[in-house]
């Protein structure tokens, strides 16, 4: 899960991290107000977006006076605000961050991401803030240090200061380093994030260290521990159909192809996804629906996979274990029936009671293409939804 600037900012504050201050603003006489609140003579608007590169989509502007933040802020809210990161629809903007401007003396980068291979949270930092990082690490890794991290000791003061002296940091700078680094590994490991990163972080001419930017990610399958953080979700800021998804217990995520897929087990589903691409189709989403699915389940998945107006056919691939093949094939003709599929349908079921759901598909009346294999049912779909192009 994701949240915006403002929030993690707030979250950061908690654990000791200096960051930029700022009021969050949902209207321009909101933001005129926030422009008196903070009482300075420079002010950044900053769209409340999940998307990075904010600043070079407009996102991002520099306001002198209460009657610019009024005016930025009037002419920010509501537009479709278009980054490398947002698709080419770009993403409304809701809410704009009124932000102190400060003199900014260097900019660093520092983050903390799972390293999956290692098998640990690494701490990332760079002298080059402001810049995207996947830039720094492929054209010049040295200038990127990667340090690992135990999730039980967490981010040792050794390792803070070699990271403080990386950046460059000197004399009293590199005890502001270390505390800094040590408070945004603490939010990391404590609130189960996959993602802390400031980029940039500041040196000021006052010599204080500042989190300009802000940006944490968290895992979902770990929220039921952390209230607070979920009560931050934004539904607005993702596709409305996985979070529909999400209320019924299923793992949705669109993509751009043509044919929908329901699978039970994420692996299952990738190696799906992938024997449709061999075929030469494209899938259409990436959907889960767990080895627990009600019929009721079933049936919403169905609903959401024809909510892409991009889908041509459907492609459901079940290995009965816990979720019995008849329980999947009742969802399936009820769903079929409920929500009136008119595009190809194939099912391959194999596993518990799959000779059970295999009847109950042929004997439904429905136009169900059964599949005696994924390479099958793969197969299957990919020629029906081009014989239909």
């Amino acid at each position: 899960m994701k949240i915006h600037e403002y929030q993690a900012k707030e979250i950061l504050e908690g654990y000791g991290v200096r960051t930029q201050r700022g009021i969050v603003a949902e209207t321009a006489e909101e933001a005129a107000a926030a422009w008196d609140r903070l009482g300075v003579e420079l002010a950044v608007i900053k769209a409340q977006i999940h998307a990075g590169g904010r600043g070079k989509g407009g996102g991002v502007k520099l306001v002198r006076s209460r009657k610019e933040a009024r005016e930025t802020a009037a002419a920010m809210l509501g537009m479709m605000l278009k980054t490398h990161q947002t698709g080419p629809e770009g993403q409304k903007v809701r809410k704009v961050f009124v932000a102190e401007g400060l003199d900014l003396a260097r900019e660093y980068y520092v983050g903390i991401a799972l390293d999956r291979q290692r098998g640990c949270p690494v701490l990332m930092a760079s002298s080059e803030g402001g810049v995207e990082i996947e830039t720094i690490a492929r054209e010049r890794p040295e200038a990127l240090l990667k340090l690992p991290i135990d999730p039980l000791r967490g981010l040792e003061a050794f390792q803070a200061r070699r990271a403080a002296f990386f950046l460059g940091l000197r004399g009293d700078e590199v005890k502001k380093g270390v505390a800094f680094l040590t408070g945004l590994a603490r939010a990391y490991l404590e609130l189960d994030c996959e993602l802390a990163e400031i980029n940039p972080l500041v040196l000021t001419d006052q010599g204080e260290l500042v989190a300009l930017d802000a940006k944490m990610n968290f895992d979902s399958n770990a929220l039921f521990r952390h209230p607070e953080i979920a009560a931050m979700r934004d539904e607005h800021e993702e596709d409305p159909k996985e979070v529909e998804a999400s209320r019924f217990g299923l793992n949705y995520i669109a993509l751009d192809g043509s044919i929908g897929c329901m699978v039970n087990g994420a692996g299952l589903a990738m190696a799906t996804m992938d024997t449709i691409k061999l075929h030469g189709g494209e899938p259409a989403n990436f959907l889960d629906v767990g080895g627990g699915a009600s019929e009721e389940a079933i049936t919403e998945a169905f609903r959401i996979i024809l909510s892409d107006r991009n889908v041509k056919g459907i492609l459901v691939n079940i290995f009965g274990g816990i979720m019995k093949c008849d329980v999947i094939a009742r969802g399936v003709v009820n769903a079929a029936r409920t929500v009136e599929i008119d595009l190809p349908l194939v099912v391959r079921l194999e596993g518990t009671n799959v000779e059970e759901g295999r009847r109950l598909l042929a004997e439904s009346g429905l136009a169900i293409t059964p599949a005696s294999s994924l390479d099958e049912g793969a197969r299957l779909v990919c020629e029906a939804v081009a014989a239909a192009v």
